[in-house]
């Protein structure tokens, strides 16, 4: 034996040729035999892993430095409470930000299996084999390389398979290679062009696991099983492949390992100059750890989490449900978009786009066509179910849905169609015929297939509303037209036909008898078919009448074509990856607009032939794959990756998993989706339609931008807590106690910044190019922003207690607290837009930032208005011009952030404008 060739290795030699290689012959294996290979080789089914336990996948969650130091934070600030005889409310907050996200981290690992799992679904149950002769139903876990299947319609393939008998066979792999149609399948060898292999799509004699007969039957011997197959390969790419972590929780990681750090040095400082200035070490100790604590944006966590579930929803209602957390981000940061053709990009529906009769006729109730439409309807296998839809092969339910949607048939019509015989559809014949009986006696025969074959066979043509002998001009004339209607990508079938008398004897059944009339559920009728003999179908299929040609394809979806406008505008790349033929996609591409940029087309034939080299410098240069491997897509988005661009990839098939589990994020297709294909992805998209990528994207953008006003607004909220802190510790008096720290962070940290959080995206968001994943989260410009605001903040808060202290320290401190609180509200209000004025924004487009500010504003002010509260703080009463003085402090803060943005827009203006003048 030698199962160590590739598919492209078998479909080039005989089937002979195979059963040699293999060690078997037409009777089959013997069950000795069997039964030693099985051994030898193992079963035929993928592998399975051990899982881990709900408990191990639980703990693995509390890996990060900044968890621990949380839960470190949770324990400390349980003890302070209990000290203070406080209600630890931190404690709480922090244990349930913790927990939440080791539970949404169990169920993503959990999920993460499910694509394997669904692999593993797509495998048959049972196989029809032929064992010493005999045909036996055996698991389909038990067939070795060199079993010979007996394979019939409604069966899935339960192996890697190569054809040896083709009757008809028709095999359905879009879920495998991209096709969009179901495979006629030949027994032939093939020949790759120019020496090269043949590409999976193009490989016709063979069959491969976990793909579905649609029609007719054959048989074939078995080169590969389990892990060896397609699918097995693809199933071991899914295990290997690890999913990155995103940009963003990159980013974020590094920044809280940087604050913990800070913030364990900053409590140990705060303590040390404390104790060394003779001040109580309790309550150095307690200040510090409560210092700590604010210090740690533990509110950053919950807000980013719940910021993304937030537009997670607000998503899912508009088409794309997102399985992952961070992925609604990513698909805001994305770069590239490697895109599926057949369901994403088109309509995923075959559409009779052209008629010809010797001209072409946009009319569809046109005299001309009348012979023409009359041969959609008969000649046609496609049914009409309950609904009054068509059903069947795609290209066959394309013409019954032009008869109808033109108003040239019903539905009831169509159902009540009957014939008197048929020959299928051969490949090597290229055409099907159909015969019917005639109203006033006699048969009509109506034949269907490629031009050259049609036209071969016709002796006369419909032209002018008449029949007219064919001539050497007109079957010149068809065959152009043909070439042109192929060139523009559209599939194109020719139709003919005749009358003959019931009594010829051309027309019998294969028990002699007369053919007659079939009910109209002629699909499934197995006594209608016609002689088929050489004699026969010689006689049958020839002295035809043309009828005309008709072109179809799979049109684009109408706003497509805008959509990927929008993403160039965006600075977004998009790019088609497709199983179909190099022709098509490349209409499909100059109809969208996607090489309108000067990029090319290739196949995966030529992918092949390139090194990673070649194709990392000739990326950005091609727009369009087309007959593409799974192998190829992973290349594809590897070579992206490694120029450092973020790459989406949405599929709908098994092919597509291993490419959406090795991009930035993997977008899923909801309708036409494999279980693999939806399991593996990030996000799903419930209608199949690119367009609703983009409004995934400007979503992605504007959460993204809501984190970083999030994270800003905290961060420089807490750093004005540190410095104020730390100052007045350095210089040697009490500024806030632990308490009034617990609580300030408590209301700062959990309203405005979730009010920030759900802000609409910006104007001008779709108009910025995507971030380059390799500026940081935070740029040193904004870092700096973010400790000018926390000093000016610390400032204020100074000033405020000193103010205060002239009348007493209690005056002091209750002013400290009250201008900390307040002034860190206003904060948020500056950090509405990083780059827009507060004063040119309608307060109605942003109910929950001014219902947070309210709220916030009115809990910090309320501790010090009502008196129980204010005994169990430790406040005074203040006076109104103490409080007038507090709100002038807040208002100044406000504006000096507004002025800071003014700023940065006049020299951002500046800076253009003198770019412009270069240019």
């Amino acid at each position: 034996m030698n199962p160590e060739k590739t598919p492209a290795d078998w479909c080039a030699i005989s089937s002979d040729e195979t059963c040699d290689l293999l060690q078997t012959n037409p009777q089959g294996l013997s069950n000795e035999e069997a039964e030693r290979r099985l051994k030898e080789n193992g079963p035929n089914k993928l592998d399975e892993k051990g899982k881990k336990s709900v408990i191990t996948i639980f703990l693995s969650q509390f890996k990060d430095l900044m968890i621990w130091v949380l839960i470190a934070a949770a324990i400390i600030t349980a003890y302070v409470s209990h000290m203070e005889g406080e209600p630890p409310i931190d404690t709480i907050i922090i244990s349930i930000v913790v927990s939440l996200n080791a539970i949404l981290g169990t169920v993503q690992e959990f999920k993460a299996e499910a694509s394997l799992e669904a692999l593993k679904k797509m495998a048959a149950p049972n196989a029809r084999v032929l064992r010493n002769g005999v045909v036996k139903m055996i698991p389909a876990t038990d067939l070795v390389i060199g079993d010979i299947v007996i394979l019939e319609a409604g069966d899935t393939i339960p192996a890697d398979i190569r054809i040896q008998e083709a009757n008809s066979l028709k095999i359905e792999e879009s879920a495998l290679t991209g096709e969009s149609k179901a495979v006629n399948k030949t027994v032939n060898p093939l020949a790759g062009p120019d020496g090269r292999k043949i590409s999976l799509g193009d490989q016709t004699n063979m069959a491969f696991m976990g793909t579905n007969i649609v029609y007719g039957r054959g048989s074939g011997v078995v080169i590969a099983t389990g892990m060896n197959t397609q699918i097995g390969k693809i199933a071991g790419q899914l295990s290997e492949t690890k999913k990155e972590t995103t940009p963003l929780q990159k980013k974020l990681n590094q920044i809280s390992k940087y604050i913990s750090i800070i913030v364990i040095v900053i409590a140990v400082v705060v303590f040390a100059i404390g104790y060394l200035t003779g001040q109580d070490t309790l309550t150095m100790f307690l200040t510090a750890v409560s210092l700590a604590v604010a210090a740690i944006p533990e509110g950053m966590v919950a807000a980013v989490t719940i910021v993304l579930a937030l537009g997670m929803s607000r998503m899912a209602k508009r088409g794309a449900l997102v399985r992952r957390l961070p992925a609604v981000e990513t698909l805001g940061s994305t770069q590239v978009i490697c895109s599926d053709k057949t369901g994403t990009l088109t309509q995923n529906k075959m559409t009779v786009k052209k008629m010809w009769v010797f001209e072409e006729i946009d009319d569809p109730h046109s005299k001309d066509l009348d012979l023409l439409t009359e041969a959609f309807a008969e000649c046609n296998d496609s049914r009409i179910d309950e609904n009054g839809k068509s059903t069947g092969d795609p290209t066959e339910n394309a013409f019954l849905d032009y008869l109808m949607e033109n108003g040239l048939k019903t539905a009831d019509d169509l159902k009540k169609r009957e014939r008197a015989g048929e020959i299928p559809f051969d490949s090597d014949r290229k055409r099907s015929t159909v015969a019917v009986l005639k109203e006033n006696g006699g048969l009509r025969i109506y034949v269907k297939g490629a031009a050259e074959s049609i036209v071969d066979r016709s002796v006369s043509a419909f032209k002018d509303g008449e029949i007219v002998p064919m001539t050497d001009e007109m079957r010149k004339s068809i065959l152009t037209a043909n070439e042109e209607m192929a060139e523009k990508a559209l599939r194109v079938l020719a139709f003919a036909y005749k009358d003959v008398d019931t009594d010829s004897a051309d027309f019998v059944d294969p028990v002699g008898s007369a053919v007659s009339a079939t009910s109209a559920d002629f699909a499934d009728s197995s006594d209608t078919v016609i002689d088929v003999s050489i004699e026969n179908m010689e006689t049958i299929e020839n002295g035809l009448i043309f009828c005309g040609l008709s072109g179809m394809i799979d049109p684009a979806r109408p706003e497509v074509k805008e959509t990927i406008k929008v993403c160039r505008q965006a600075g977004i790349t998009p790019v088609m990856i497709t199983g179909d033929h190099k022709t098509t996609a490349v209409a499909i591409a100059n109809d969208l607009g996607l090489l309108d940029d000067g990029r090319i087309a290739i196949t995966g034939a030529d992918l092949e032939e390139m090194s990673d080299a070649e194709l990392d410098q000739k990326i950005t240069e091609i727009g369009v794959y087309a007959r593409v491997s799974p192998e190829h897509k992973v290349r594809i988005v590897d070579a992206w990756q490694k120029r450092g661009k973020i790459v989406a990839m949405t599929g709908d098939g098994v092919n597509d998993a291993p490419a959406l589990k090795r991009a930035d994020i993997g977008v899923g297709m909801g309708i036409t989706g494999t279980d693999v294909a939806k399991g593996t992805s990030d996000m799903v998209l419930t209608d199949d339609n690119f367009a609703t990528i983009v409004i995934a994207v400007k979503e992605g953008r504007g959460i993204f931008d809501n984190i970083h006003k999030t994270v800003s607004f905290l961060l420089s909220s807490n750093i004005g807590e540190v410095l104020a802190i730390l100052t007045a510790t350095i210089l040697g008096f009490t500024l806030l106690s632990p308490i009034h720290i617990l609580w300030v962070n408590l209301v700062t940290d959990t309203f405005p910044a979730l009010a920030l959080g759900v802000e609409p995206p910006e104007e001008d968001i779709m108009d910025r190019k995507p971030r380059d994943q390799k500026i940081p989260f935070l740029t040193n410009r904004q870092w700096v922003n973010i400790f000018v605001i926390g000093a000016v903040d610390a400032i204020l808060t100074l000033v405020a207690y000193y103010i205060g202290s002239q009348t007493s320290p209690e005056t002091g401190i209750t002013m400290a607290f009250i201008t900390l609180g307040l002034i860190q509200l206003f904060v948020a209000l500056g950090f509405q837009s990083e780059r827009s004025s507060i004063f040119k924004i309608h307060p109605r487009e942003h109910p929950y930032l001014w219902l947070a500010f309210f709220g916030s504003a009115a809990l910090q002010v309320v501790i010090v208005l009502v008196p129980f509260l204010r005994d169990i703080f430790g406040l005074t009463a203040l006076t109104l011009i103490q409080w007038v003085f507090i709100l002038a402090l807040c208002i100044g803060m406000l504006l000096f952030i507004e002025l800071r943005k003014a700023v940065f827009r006049y020299l951002h203006k500046r800076r253009n404008a003198g770019q412009e003048q270069v240019v």
